[in-house]
């Protein structure tokens, strides 16, 4: 079995699930021109832990609708993917073993910055999902986070970082679909060159190195999926664009595959 991609994608506002446009177009042509996983091992920027990682550990997930004053439309959407019990509890041990402390979560649903590319995806909701918390961690850990899930690649899991390149909800001008804000583009610009250049350790160090860092990514949630998917990536891996542009102003939507 060869190994299946590691997947990254900038999530956007919560509407990208009522959309048809091209970045939806664009995880839905992705889910349908590679085969088919026997899994999907979600990391999103919307389950952060500061201690142990959460493993949803559930044979069937709910799903959290964690936003607020968007349209009604968005809090009816289903998407009744399966978990994978098998999945879960080797996430869980791959992870003790490179020196994080896992716990699995029979509770806990998956949230917005999951379900929603998973439903753009893989709309039929028939792949099992399991999602496994970002831990709050220097960048360096992220990255060797990222090294110590790539083993399910090889087991048929693919793995789906969820975030975002620029994400500053206190710049965001939603309903602005004119050029991008010259910062937003510059910083994006630069990680996509670096990602291109599989550039590990300037991407390590982006807080210093990259153009307007603070101003693109005044916290680091949405970024930090990233740098857990170049963790999952090897050297042979050739990186594919799933998706570029920007959304309300300065929301960048990159998306990026490792395959």
């Amino acid at each position: 079995m060869s190994a299946t991609p590691v997947l990254f994608v900038s999530h956007g506002a919560p509407t990208v699930a009522l959309e048809t446009g091209p970045y939806a177009g664009a995880l839905a042509l992705f889910g349908a021109a590679h085969p088919r996983p026997r899994a999907v091992a979600v990391v999103s920027a919307h389950w952060t832990t500061d201690w142990v990682v959460g493993i949803t550990n559930a044979e069937r997930h709910r799903l959290i609708y964690d936003f607020g004053g968007f349209p009604e439309a968005l809090y009816r959407l289903e998407y009744p993917a399966p978990g994978e019990l098998q999945i879960s509890a080797r996430a869980a041990a791959l992870l003790d073993a490179a020196g994080f402390r896992a716990r699995l979560d029979s509770v806990r649903g998956l949230d917005h910055g999951a379900w929603i590319p998973l439903r753009l995806a893989w709309p039929a909701a028939d792949v099992p999902v399991v999602q496994i918390a970002l831990p709050e961690v220097p960048a360096e850990a992220l990255v060797r986070f990222g090294r110590a899930l790539a083993p399910l690649r090889d087991e048929g899991v693919l793995l789906l970082a969820s975030g975002g390149v620029v994400h500053n909800l206190s710049a965001v001008r939603f309903g602005d679909e004119g050029p991008a804000d010259h910062w937003a583009r510059a910083f994006d610009e630069w990680i996509a060159d670096r990602l291109a250049a599989r550039d590990e350790a300037a991407l390590v160090r982006w807080r210093e190195l990259a153009p307007y860092a603070e101003l693109a990514a005044p916290t680091t949630e949405h970024f930090d999926p990233l740098l857990v998917a170049v963790g999952a990536g090897r050297p042979e891996d050739r990186l594919e664009t799933v998706h570029q542009g920007f959304q309300h102003g300065n929301l960048s939507m990159r998306s990026i595959a490792l395959r």
